[in-house]
């Protein structure tokens, strides 16, 4: 069987199952995203979902960037 997605393989097949607890998919200015909330609350942006090539363009929707 072919997946064609644009997840990773460990999202779609977790090896553990307490790996993403703190993962949320959330919509931010529109647009859904995957965020990993950390140790002081704050969310952190891990992955943008989009099929828009123009939004990878935004500077707002770099992995890593710190969501308020």
């Amino acid at each position: 069987m072919i997946l064609y997605t644009p997840l990773s393989q460990d999202d779609i097949f977790p090896t553990t199952e307490n790996v993403y607890n703190n993962r949320q998919c959330i919509t931010y200015e529109g647009k859904t995203c995957y965020v990993e909330k950390n140790s002081n609350g704050e969310y952190q942006l891990i992955q943008l979902l989009s099929t828009d090539p123009q939004d990878f363009l935004n500077v707002n929707f770099t992995p890593g960037t710190i969501i308020g």
